[in-house]
């Protein structure tokens, strides 16, 4: 489906854009993170990246023209896709994901009871995922009374799906930071006041309110968070931030594709930055020993361990992850709301196992279990969409798309990046895909949007040994596939007793949605496809 990109708001101040140069032209295949066009603002000229892959398949904003904010900027879809209707003005407001994301980085235009001086600017905690509530202010790369310069990282966020840099839309003095590195804050909360140096803002940091609100609750909330991190911070190291790198979102991702150390590459932006020209342009050498010493001393810490004298009860508290908290409450959300089921299946594993290794004989193709599985989960869904569905009140909604999110354990918890279009890929693209979405989500490279959008999620633990479980759905989806490992075992073939390998999956299902005969219908389909994997290439 074709995905419209409207003029993006990236500046609080900005009303219309400038297109400056466009980087790409109608037919240019683009790729998430690529940059589309370079846009000038009120206050500058900015980069502005694709959060979609696909075809430029329609530019609405010329170089040197302008337009105002949300207007059509371009629309990107599938090469030769009819788009006709989005031209007449057709397109879903829900779509513009990106223009959604790009202002909620800006600090929004608020209401307060004090009385703002002229040149002082008021940063609040932006929304930078769809489902973003609060955050957490993982690192501050900005100390007060820091210099600040127009796209300066401010500091790095931590989101309900990722840690993200967030860049400083405007120039001045840091005059005050609201929530301190490990606290939260409600999206829109103070986060920083800018200014000129020697600015009083004290009565702003006291009386800061959105819509004509009083704050005051909040600035005690992060008083206490404040005074929380300021007695861990004595038992750590005060020198990790020596080993921060700073390197902008697409240099990181070029890097990463390319296996590229950071700490191998000279920034030649501001304060050492390192840009998308620097990665490009970069020569390996011999510069191991120093990326080695960075390593080291961040296992240091981890290394250490607590000293229990034998006869004492010792507790440690793990403060929740931004992450860990959204799990827990969506989780919960999930199990109470949607009355589950499970229904449990045993596929048998012999043809599957031959299949694999005639695949991955194939030059430069290394095909998975588990990618077989998702194969298979796809084309059983478009043969039973009421899988494929999401409970409202009012009525079903049968997606006729197929998304799967593939659940990875992370080291803060469980995120579930998304497989758009899940059934149109063939196994070895699957592969690709997945191994590429969690190399990125183990490493916090994910974008929000690679985890939006799923219609059907599949969780693995066969890696660990596990031959049978039950997954909690991830809503708005209706069930999800638990996959266990394959064990070797006696079975009864023909009427004889022999050694097969067997897999067992569990389908949790959304009772409002799938009845009993429907999901175990969809399972006998599933089972079909993945003992007789021939079938899947059809």
């Amino acid at each position: 489906m074709a995905t419209v990109i409207t003029m993006p708001r990236l500046s609080d101040t900005m009303t219309e854009g400038v297109v400056a140069t466009w980087l790409k032209k109608v037919g240019d295949t683009i790729k998430t993170g690529e940059i589309l066009a370079e846009i000038e603002t009120d206050k500058a000229t900015m980069e502005f990246e694709s959060f979609y892959d696909g075809v430029l398949l329609h530019i609405g904003i010329q170089e040197g023209e302008s337009a105002p904010v949300d207007s059509l900027l371009a629309i990107v879809g599938k090469a030769g896709e009819d788009i006709s209707a989005l031209l007449s003005g057709g397109a879903p407001k829900e779509e513009a994901a990106p223009v959604t994301e790009v202002k909620a980085e800006a600090p929004a235009a608020t209401t307060t009871k004090a009385e703002i001086p002229a040149g002082v600017k008021v940063v609040t905690m932006p929304r930078l995922s769809d489902t973003m509530t609060t955050g957490t202010v993982a690192t501050w790369l900005k100390k007060v009374g820091d210099t600040v310069k127009e796209g300066d990282i401010l500091a790095e966020i931590e989101t309900d799906k990722a840690t993200m840099e967030f860049e400083s839309f405007n120039a001045g003095t840091l005059l005050y930071i609201g929530v301190e590195e490990g606290g939260t804050a409600p999206v829109d909360t103070i986060l920083a006041i800018l200014g000129p140096a020697g600015t009083d803002v004290s009565a702003i940091a006291t009386n800061y309110s959105v819509g004509g609100n009083a704050e005051a609750p909040k600035a005690e909330e992060v008083k206490s968070s404040t005074q929380t991190e300021t007695t861990s911070n004595t038992q750590l190291p005060a020198s990790n931030s020596n080993d921060r790198i700073f390197a902008s979102p697409l240099a990181k991702k070029i890097a990463s594709d390319k296996g590229i150390n950071l700490s191998q590459v000279k920034g030649s932006g501001e304060n050492g930055r390192i840009t998308k020209s620097d990665v490009e342009n970069f020569t390996p050498s011999t510069a191991s020993a120093p990326a080695q010493t960075v390593v080291e001393a961040k296992e240091t810490p981890a290394a250490a361990k607590v000293f229990v004298p034998n006869g004492e009860k010792f507790t440690e508290e793990i403060k929740n992850s931004q992450m860990r908290k959204i799990i827990a409450k969506r989780l919960a959300e999930s199990l109470f709301t949607a009355p589950h089921y499970n229904l449990v299946i045993e596929v048998a594993m012999d043809e599957a196992m031959k299949s694999r290794v005639v695949i991955n004989t194939v030059p430069d193709t290394k095909v998975s279990f588990n990618d077989m599985v998702i194969k298979a989960s796809a084309m059983a869904l478009k043969k039973h969409p009421k899988i494929n569905s999401q409970w409202r009140e009012e009525s079903i909604l049968i997606n006729h798309h197929v998304n799967i999110g593939v659940a990875v354990a992370v080291e803060d918890g469980l995120v579930v990046p998304v497989l758009n279009f899940t059934d149109q890929m063939s196994l070895s693209q699957i592969g690709a895909g997945v191994r590429d979405l969690a190399g990125r989500a183990k490493s916090k490279k994910l974008l929000p949007t690679e985890m939006e959008g799923s219609t059907f999620t599949i969780s693995n633990l066969g890696m660990f040994g596990i031959t049978e479980f039950n997954s909690i759905i991830n809503q708005p989806n209706s069930a999800i596939l638990s996959v266990g490992a394959i064990v070797e075992k006696p079975v009864v073939k023909d009427g004889q007793i022999v050694v097969g390998n067997t897999m067992m999956l569990s389908l949790a299902c959304d009772h409002r949605t799938i009845d009993g005969a429907t999901g175990a219908q969809f399972l006998q389909t599933l089972k079909q496809f993945i003992e007789n994997p021939v079938t899947m290439l059809a």
